[in-house]
């Protein structure tokens, strides 16, 4: 799969579900190869994971391919097997598996990002969200995910996160609705905790969030929710997502497009000031 200037993840079921099973095969293969290495190392699962910090129960499902290991698990996995680089070489492909594969190209964007502008409608960006709201948006999914699938999604969502922690620091923009904020998903507990993440982040000096309040008599965003990302090469991408498929634009006018009607959009909702004093508002009414 191409992630180059030509990518679109635009393609029909049969596409996305070869893909899919694609990704299944890596991450059984490199399970297959962790197990190999771990018996050929003389480790029962509960003394190899005692050893990287997992369950028996947590390895097997490493190897099983049924779990997908974070990129830090793979090093520790490697180090501890001195399997020299066996392990780690893989890194890069089970870290794609972990992700829908109508998102692994956006995914990608986002490591590479020099500024990333995007709004919403419906919940918080994935980018904002607590491990509580994660799960509670996960655990609404019709047909429901299976337990590990859960797991490996907010593993891989809360590691998109590190975005915030980059050096050299990204441009990062965020455009919500106001009826985002006010969806009480996962309940009022969950919620309170979503809106004090909302403001420690809009703190950060290359952070700017903005609510467009539900009064607003003008919004360029009636057509749905998008992101767009400019790489450093200047290179722009528009990715926009619905009912589990993904598509990203790389037509330089429809990018420029996008991107200047996210500047109208940021124009006419709350200034980022306004925006955090009315998250605050919010959360003293929860």
């Amino acid at each position: 799969m191409s992630f180059g200037d030509t990518w679109d993840n635009d393609g029909g079921e049969g596409e996305q579900a070869s893909a899919d099973k694609s990704g299944q095969g890596v991450v059984a293969a490199f399970g297959q190869s962790m197990k190999t290495l771990r018996v050929r190392a003389g480790l029962e699962r509960e003394e190899f994971g005692r050893r990287i910090g997992y369950s028996a129960s947590t390895v097997a499902s490493f190897e099983q391919g049924r779990r997908i290991p974070s990129p830090r698990t793979i090093e520790q996995a490697d180090e501890v097997l001195g399997a020299g680089g066996l392990l780690t070489v893989w890194k890069e492909q089970v870290e794609r598996a972990q992700y829908p594969v109508f998102f692994q190209g956006m995914a990608k964007l986002e490591k590479e990002a020099i500024e990333l502008l995007a709004y919403d409608a419906l919940v918080v960006k994935g980018l904002l969200q607590t491990e509580e709201y994660m799960r509670a948006l996960l655990a609404m999914r019709r047909p429901p995910l299976d337990p590990e699938t859960i797991e490996q999604r907010v593993t891989a969502r809360l590691a998109r996160q590190d975005i915030f922690d980059r050096r050299p620091a990204p441009l990062l923009s965020f455009v919500m609705d106001e009826a985002v904020l006010r969806h009480r998903y996962g309940g009022k507990n969950v919620m309170r905790g979503q809106l004090e993440q909302l403001l420690l982040i809009g703190q950060k000096p290359n952070v700017e969030i903005q609510v467009m309040p539900t009064d607003c008599e003008d919004n360029a965003g009636l057509n749905g929710p998008f992101t767009v990302v400019t790489r450093k090469d200047g290179k722009k991408f528009v990715y926009a997502e619905a009912q589990g498929a993904g598509t990203l634009q790389t037509d330089p006018e429809q990018t420029v497009l996008a991107a200047a009607r996210y500047g109208i959009i940021r124009s006419q909702a709350l200034s980022p000031r306004e925006s955090l004093q009315f998250i605050e508002r919010l959360l003293g009414e929860l």
